[in-house]
């Protein structure tokens, strides 16, 4: 309760803590002008684009899979789905209600089931023993995820029969064709075989590890990992007072300073967001750090026209293969090889996203 003549802290909540919102809520930690609380279905923050490595090599995990009171002590923080939203409270599947004057969606895509980071841990040391214990491996799914998983066990298992099966009619769409070609022929030079324009049934899989693509050809594998985009966490939104926010694809419309369309108090960042741009992890970065300034500017009571206007990006893209080379593309300029590794593959950029949480790198 506050004292007499001490006006009350302004209250504002984080739905999820993904790369997002795990920034946004460091760089508020910093103010003393309102509380904040952390909504997040699991205890930890993962570097999500660091996954693939850690499925090849489960100790890098322990670097890229830290738990939110690391970075966040003495943080209010609530490890449960959020599932409603009114007009100054946010429910949760725990029966809590948590009141906000200022609220954040940053829930991004479904994710892991684990909850806790010895959970998740272990996880990835079940994939590399699954990895290590077959002599053929299927991957489904030729975007960003499944093209560095084939390159992170060509390069790290030689031997190891890799097959890519990807439904489109070119590896990583959302980058140009020269890149993807470049792509194409790095993963056939390190003897993964990729199959085109067909998808897989997994549900056609059978004892003696048989899988059926949608052209009937048969694939013999000893296990596969399924690489294609989970679906936007947006679903529990469409009974929320932000129904009418929603594209029919499921994204929160936002305007220019990252506010939901049609609400003055409440923001969305990263993948669930509209924006027009490639949805990547940096990215959802630079909304948390606009939304930041834009908060400090509505609490301490200052003018919206200061408030900080989100610019999308433009395209580019470094897409790790292995560790020590890349493919990237920079606007117009592609390049494939060495130089890209150096500034992804190594360390995936672990140690810089570390220290943005005020962690050793």
């Amino acid at each position: 309760m506050a004292e007499p003549g001490v006006e009350k802290k302004k209250r504002v909540v984080i739905i999820g803590g993904g790369v997002g919102g795990s920034l946004l809520c460091k760089t508020l930690q910093k103010h003393r002008d309102f509380d904040f609380t952390l909504i997040d279905p699991k205890e930890y923050f993962e570097i999500t684009w660091a996954r693939l490595r850690s499925m090849v090599e489960p100790s890098f995990a322990k670097r890229s899979v830290i738990n939110h009171h690391e970075y966040l002590q003495g943080a209010s923080i609530i490890t449960s789905d959020a599932n409603g939203i009114e007009d100054a409270e946010v429910s949760t599947t725990e029966g809590r209600l948590i009141s906000y004057d200022y609220l954040v969606i940053a829930t991004g895509h479904m994710g892991s089931k684990c909850v806790t980071r010895t959970e998740k841990l272990r996880e990835y040391e079940a994939d590399n023993e699954k990895i290590k214990s077959s002599e053929s491996i299927l991957i489904i799914g030729g975007g960003p995820t499944g093209v560095e998983l084939a390159g992170e066990i060509a390069v790290d298992f030689p031997t190891k029969k890799v097959k890519l099966v990807h439904k489109g009619s070119r590896l990583l769409e959302f980058i140009d064709e020269k890149a993807s070609k470049k792509v194409l022929d790095w993963l056939t030079i390190k003897k993964v075989e990729v199959i085109l324009g067909q998808s897989v049934d997994l549900t056609s899989r059978s004892d003696d590890n048989t899988y059926k693509t949608s052209d009937g050809e048969t694939i013999m594998a000893d296990c596969h990992f399924k690489c294609t985009s989970d679906p936007i966490a947006s679903s529990w939104l469409k009974d929320s007072i932000l129904k009418d926010s929603l594209t029919d694809s499921g994204r929160l419309m936002v305007d220019a300073n990252l506010r939901v369309k049609g609400f003055d108090n409440i923001f969305a960042i990263g993948d669930i967001t509209d924006i027009a741009e490639l949805k990547q992890g940096y990215l959802a970065q630079k909304h948390a750090l606009v939304v930041a300034k834009n908060l400090v500017v509505l609490i301490n009571g200052g003018n919206e026209g200061n408030m900080v206007k989100y610019t999308p990006a433009s395209p580019m893209a470094i897409v790790s293969l292995g560790r020590k080379e890349a493919v990237a593309q920079i606007s117009c300029v592609t390049m494939i090889g060495r130089i890209p590794g150096m500034l992804k593959s190594k360390d995936l950029f672990v140690g810089k996203t570390r220290k943005l949480l005020g962690l050793k790198a």
